[in-house]
């Protein structure tokens, strides 16, 4: 929408430029504030002779990649449908656009706006983007330099928690089974315990960790004992299932739980961390034990040192890899047992390694699975069709978060729950419904997700047959959405029929806090 005043010509008399601003955000404490960026981009376009038309936003967004930038792939898409009413994007500078680790991706999408008619302006940059040799030399160099921005910054972050984790501080990620985090400041001194998904507020704060609740302690040190004794993780997870325990996560025992716990040092007090490497958006990959950061002895043991290694004696004597032959053999008489295959079939399997296994050693559980003539083609249909679906209503839901902000709401998304709390009034509920076709021929939408708790509004994303274009939106109040959905057909009556809507902005007119007249 408009931010800026217009006016009836620029500079010498010249027609005033239809223009559109892209703002970008990694954190809070940046200088490129949104705000400051605003401002740079005000005092551009009027020099300039620029009218503001459109802004496309991603705030708290990081510049390695496309992916979680709402604003960007809608500037993308408004360009190149023509659907956009302006002819240049201004940007405060290169790293704004992005920080793509591969500069070619960020010339990628500069030149698919150019291609459709619209210019990339950078108003704090010393250089016109006009395409002449000199400024395309600057603007690689800009492009270079934004990237290795972000690499710098990772390896300072790196060592920081390198140096954290040595200091006996927890190095992030959860407690795990039978320990708690505890909040301390600089000093050492406890403040508060730290729930799920819950982070320090300042950055001088440390974690550590502590003993768990009692039963917890208890069971793991049940676990340990019961595996020295000669029982199997499979074993040792169905009995603690049988016994109506659950995870930290809420979730139901499984070899792979337990076989965690037996693994990990913190349950003798060593902290252990660098196991895995994910920087820079590249692959996950498992590190040599010479890359490891420890800190030995910090954390209160819950198991004694003699228990512990005994469970690691017996960890390597089971760890025999069967040859190839006896592998597929396994998988094999497991498809005879159950008639499908999957990955948490072959975990939960007594005789079969792991499915982790597989893949180290087949490269994909797909090869695998055509080694011993199985078809597993349907389960990755499945896979990426839900995967699809999970991306399509994270999106929903950070487009309606972004649309409520603008019109002066406020919106807070809590993935534990799945709950958006808008203005502080009213909870909404977002769920998804793949297109089926019943045995009868008939389009379904199909609705499970009932056990919402504390929600007032429900939406259902109702997709079209490919499973990538969104068909509508039922808005409904939560108590007539949950007495009426088990699924939905094309027609369903006037009663809920009603509550279809092509958009979300009967919720963002729910959550409007600016009067209509105040928009330009």
């Amino acid at each position: 929408m408009d931010e800026f005043a217009t006016a009836p010509a620029g500079p010498l008399g010249r027609p005033r430029v239809r223009a559109a601003q892209y703002l970008r955000m990694s954190t809070e404490r940046q200088i490129y504030s949104i705000d400051n960026q605003k401002d740079a981009i005000r005092n551009y376009a009027n020099v300039m002779g620029y009218d503001i038309v459109a802004t496309y936003e991603d705030p708290g967004r990081s510049g390695l990649s496309l992916v979680g930038r709402p604003g960007l792939r809608r500037l993308l898409d408004d360009v190149e449908s023509r659907r956009a009413d302006f002819e240049t994007v201004v940007v405060y500078d290169v790293s704004r656009w992005g920080r793509f680790q591969n500069t070619d991706e960020s010339a990628t999408y500069e030149y698919r706006c150019q291609m459709a008619g619209v210019r990339i302006e950078f108003c704090a940059e010393l250089f016109v983007n006009d395409g002449s040799i000199g400024s395309d030399v600057l603007k690689a160099i800009k492009r270079s330099m934004a990237a290795e921005y972000s690499r710098m910054l990772s390896n300072r972050v790196f060592a920081g928690q390198s140096r954290i984790v040595a200091l006996g501080f927890s190095g992030g990620g959860p407690a795990g089974y039978g320990f708690r985090r505890l909040l301390v400041d600089g000093s050492g001194n406890p403040k508060a315990m730290l729930h799920r998904n819950e982070r320090k507020g300042l950055a001088s704060d440390r974690v550590i960790l502590v003993p768990g609740p009692k039963n917890e302690i208890s069971t793991v040190r049940r676990i340990f004992n019961q595996f020295v004794k000669g029982k199997t993780e499979a074993e040792i997870a169905t009995a603690l299932n049988a016994r109506g325990l659950v995870t930290e996560r809420g979730r139901p025992w499984t070899k792979a739980c337990v076989g965690t716990i037996l693994a990990s040092e913190k349950y003798i007090g060593n902290n252990v961390w660098n196991r895995i490497s994910h920087r820079l958006l590249h692959d996950r990959v498992r590190n040599p034990p010479s890359a490891f950061v420890r800190a030995d002895n910090v954390i209160e043991p819950l198991v004694t040192r003699a228990l512990f290694d005994r469970a690691q004696a017996v960890r390597r004597a089971r760890a025999y890899l069967k040859p190839d032959e006896e592998l597929l053999a396994d998988l094999t008489k497991l498809l005879k047992e159950r008639g499908r295959l999957s990955s948490p079939i072959i975990d939960a399997a007594p005789f079969c390694h792991s499915a982790n296994i597989y893949v180290h050693r087949f490269g994909s559980m797909k090869a695998a699975y055509q080694l011993i003539g199985y078809d597993a083609s349907a389960n990755y249909r499945k896979l990426d069709v839900s995967n699809r679906l999970k991306q399509i209503r994270q999106q929903v839901v950070e487009d309606l978060m972004s649309k409520i902000d603008k019109v002066g709401g406020s919106a807070l998304y809590d993935p534990k729950t799945r709950l958006m709390r808008v203005n502080e009034e009213f909870s909404v509920a977002i769920w998804i419904a793949r297109y089926r076709i019943i045995v009868t021929g008939y389009p379904r939408w199909m609705f499970w997700n009932r056990g919402l708790v504390g929600p007032d509004v429900t939406i259902l994303i109702r997709m079209e047959p490919d499973h990538q274009t969104v068909r509508d939106f039922l808005i409904a109040p939560a108590h007539e959405a949950q007495s009426a959905l088990r699924m939905l057909n094309a027609n369903n009556g006037v009663r809920l029929d009603a509550f279809l809507f092509a958009s979300l902005d009967p919720v963002v007119e729910m959550a409007r806090r600016e009067p209509i007249s105040a928009i330009p």
